[in-house]
């Protein structure tokens, strides 16, 4: 089954792509497209790719806006453009296990009522060690609004129980949810309990995501949102 790969880039994080070109072309599944949207001006994000061959690939398209609209919106526009009917989201700064498309495609069409399939994210260190962390589910089907509560008990300050930057769509629901949320360092998880809300999901009993642990991640910014609602 064809999948449509998103990345939403700007150019502070334009200098990860080639690693997640190479866990690309890595992949065990090869039907998949990668529809990369930069968010802001394009020409750092395509020097770079441009440099490690991916635009010489025509599974790879690019598209950009010259405003810098955020994560949200940016993977959104992505989303528009995507036709296959399952979607996975990359983020600029992490790659895929070799295997996580294949597995993911095979759980979901093992379980044709489930909406998204998610597997075990390792962090990859800036020394490049892996680090796994438990889950709390079992393999196997995740019942809807299964998630939510299990966010909301988590003593450690509201962890999600699986990393919603590494989830596979059915296109369907994702787009029916209104893509990802507008939630300042929060648009995965926002989207994530949505679906768990609306739809049956899946955990496969695999490392599917290399979540990349850097400085300059968003995730771990602490800055206050401004957005200006007193104008």
């Amino acid at each position: 089954m064809q999948v449509d790969v998103v990345t939403a880039v700007h150019a502070s994080h334009a200098g990860f792509l080639p690693a997640v070109w190479r866990s690309l072309l890595y992949q065990s599944h090869t039907r998949w497209r990668w529809l990369i949207q930069i968010d802001g001006p394009p020409s750092e994000a395509r020097a770079v790719l441009t440099a490690c061959a991916a635009l010489d690939d025509p599974r790879v398209l690019v598209a950009s806006h010259t405003t810098s609209e955020g994560p949200a919106v940016t993977r959104n526009v992505a989303l528009g453009r995507a036709s296959a009917p399952l979607v996975q989201n990359v983020d600029a700064d992490d790659e895929l296990e070799p295997d996580a498309l294949a597995v993911l495609v095979t759980a979901l069409n093992d379980h044709p009522d489930a909406g998204y399939a998610v597997g075990h994210a390792r962090d990859l260190m800036i020394d490049g060690l892996m680090v796994d962390h438990p889950l709390p589910f079992l393999p196997g089907t995740l019942p809807r609004g299964a998630l939510l509560p299990a966010w909301r008990t988590d003593p450690a300050d509201y962890r999600v129980p699986v990393h919603p930057a590494g989830v596979m769509w059915r296109r369907s629901l994702l787009v029916a949810l209104g893509g990802w949320s507008a939630l300042q360092g929060m648009e995965d998880t926002g989207v994530l309990m949505a679906a768990s809300a609306a739809a049956e999901g899946v955990l496969v009993d695999a490392a599917t995501l290399r979540y990349r642990r850097h400085v300059a991640q968003r995730s771990k910014r602490t800055s206050k949102f401004a957005g200006g609602g007193r104008r």
